[in-house]
């Protein structure tokens, strides 16, 4: 049996682009991730930024890893299906958390997010990896953009840091060029979404999303997971997010003490 808010066909589509719609997700979580993202704009963790960039306007707020600080978004994440449907898409028995991600794009704000794979950044591997990006205001035009089937491109797309656009690692020849989707004509999946509808896509389908300048806010929540077969992996520099001091080797699972298991089926 798959969770009510799914389909098998859904899981089928998630398996094949990568990347799905799910309706609803944390519609009954709205008000707490509004509250989480209230709390942690009042009072940014160590990794915020504001993604100032000369020649753009507004503000493009970032924050990550904060879910066991401000008890808002965790509670939402816990009270939410969100570990179950994470199972049922991914194919995976268990679901352990990675980390969260809140973004905000206050009116007027002409940054875009840009094209990247969250993959590369990370220091996990595997086929069963999720991410969940959920609006917490309307969206059309600021919504996320996906490419799908690109989680099963030969290389992956070459990490940068999003406003300076420098390489995120020194070998930049183990990348392929970051691409343009739209002049490439690719298959590029967006969705107009409602407050705690959810896209669900895989740590290595490339995606992006324009600038929002419309007169309303656009706040985001996301939330990274993984499954079975998710590793310990080494990257050529610093990872995003870096979790210092961990203590892993290659080939490990996550330490369930940092990263706790949140389903187990």
């Amino acid at each position: 049996m798959v969770h009510p808010l799914i389909t098998q066909q859904d899981i089928e589509q998630f398996q094949t682009d990568g990347v799905v719609l799910i309706r609803g997700l944390f519609a009954d979580q709205v008000e707490l991730l509004r509250a989480g993202v209230a709390a942690n704009m009042e009072e940014p963790g160590p990794f915020a930024s504001n993604n100032e960039k000369a020649g753009h306007t507004g503000r493009f707020f970032d924050d990550y890893c904060n879910w066991t600080r401000i008890p808002e978004l965790k509670q939402a994440i816990e009270e939410s299906p969100v570990a179950e449907v994470a199972a049922d898409l991914m194919k995976s028995q268990s679901v352990q958390m990675f980390h969260d991600h809140v973004l905000v794009k206050e009116p007027g704000t002409s940054l875009p997010t840009p094209w990247h794979q969250d993959g590369p950044y990370y220091f996990v591997e595997g086929e069963q990896t999720i991410s969940f990006w959920s609006p917490l205001d309307p969206v059309d035009e600021a919504t996320l953009r996906c490419v799908a089937g690109s989680h099963r491109w030969e290389k992956e797309v070459l990490p940068t840091r999003w406003v300076s656009e420098e390489d995120f690692f020194p070998d930049e020849g183990q990348y392929m060029p970051v691409p343009d989707p739209d002049a490439e004509g690719m298959n590029v999946l967006e969705y107009a979404m409602q407050p705690g509808d959810a896209v669900a896509f895989n740590y290595k389908i490339l995606h992006g999303a324009r600038g929002n300048t419309s007169a309303s806010r656009r706040r985001a929540f996301s939330l990274r997971l993984v499954g079975d077969d998710a590793r310990y992996v080494e990257r050529p520099g610093r990872t995003s997010p870096p979790f210092p001091g961990h203590d892993m080797q290659p080939g490990q699972r996550l330490r369930e003490d940092w990263f706790p298991i949140l389903l187990q089926r």
